[in-house]
């Protein structure tokens, strides 16, 4: 468990305590979330739960039992990205379900939506989740920095407390939404490339920041595929099945405690369960 600095704050501040879970990979990955959630919950008096799960069906993509069993387990919103739409049995639910999230900046008409409100307990008003997702080695879909102006402006009457899930490959366009949505959003959370990144930090005007919450999910693997697998397809740069892997499962989440009345970020603590073993390999 990791720790980043934690700005001052007096005792009569109301706070929330955002649990903000990384990428979901198949079964590995739901089963570990079902395990492990309700008792983080309850160590870290967690408010609210969001979950990365675009890859929780068999390792690419989302399907309603996979959505149901997070839900199940305590996540109270489920983000996407890419490979949302890979399982087209996913794409009724996507249209209707209120606590699945796709990409906002995809173009006009696609199916489901980018951000929605919610409540949190104890009182404690509104929080608002937005799903954007970055361009850069990435589908030439809309502007997530222009996207997200426009969000905040539908939002901000409702809602100080604006969480946002970037799914992109380039840190550089990460660490750009950052430095540009600092003050505007309490938190983004970058997720897509399944490392989790040790640069946790509060931007001056008390944007948290971190640049990949990293992988939940099989971590003998290759990003989640099974090792073989992957590393053919770098050996000989050929198309090989895509398989899940299943073995040394490890939960990668981001815990934000916020200040609901300012929206800022107040601390962040970086979770990584179990860490990996740093003896000789058995």
């Amino acid at each position: 468990m990791l720790t980043v600095n934690v700005l001052d704050f007096t005792m009569t501040t109301k706070t929330a305590n955002i649990l903000f879970i990384g990428d979901v990979v198949g079964n590995p990955g739901l089963q570990i979330v079902s395990r492990d959630l309700k008792g983080i919950i309850s160590n870290y008096e967690v408010d609210f739960v969001i979950c990365n799960g675009e890859n929780a069906h068999n390792g690419k993509g989302m399907s309603l039992e996979a959505l149901n069993q997070m839900i199940e387990a305590g996540v109270d919103v489920v983000t996407g990205g890419n490979h949302t739409w890979n399982n087209f049995n996913f794409f009724d639910t996507l249209k209707t379900h209120e606590r699945v999230l796709r990409p906002q900046n995809y173009p006009k008409g696609t199916y489901g939506k980018g951000f929605g409100i919610y409540k949190l307990p104890r009182g404690l008003g509104n929080i608002t989740v937005l799903n954007l997702q970055g361009r850069t080695y990435m589908s030439p879909i809309d502007c997530p920095f222009r996207t997200a102006d426009w969000v905040i402006k539908q939002v901000k009457e409702q809602s100080q407390v604006i969480v946002v899930d970037f799914h992109a490959e380039a840190t550089a366009e990460k660490i750009a939404l950052g430095w540009y949505l600092d003050g505007k959003v309490s938190a983004i959370i970058g997720t897509h490339t399944h490392v989790q990144t040790a640069d946790e930090r509060i931007f001056p005007m008390g944007t948290g920041y971190l640049t990949d919450v990293g992988m939940t999910g099989p971590h003998k693997s290759v990003i989640g595929m099974q090792v073989k697998s992957a590393v053919d397809r770098m050996l000989y740069q050929t198309p090989h099945k895509y398989e899940c892997a299943t073995d040394d499962v490890h939960l990668s989440a981001v815990l934000l405690t916020l200040d609901v009345s300012s929206g800022k970020t107040l601390s962040m603590q970086r979770i990584f369960d179990p860490p990996y073993n740093s003896g000789s390999p058995a």
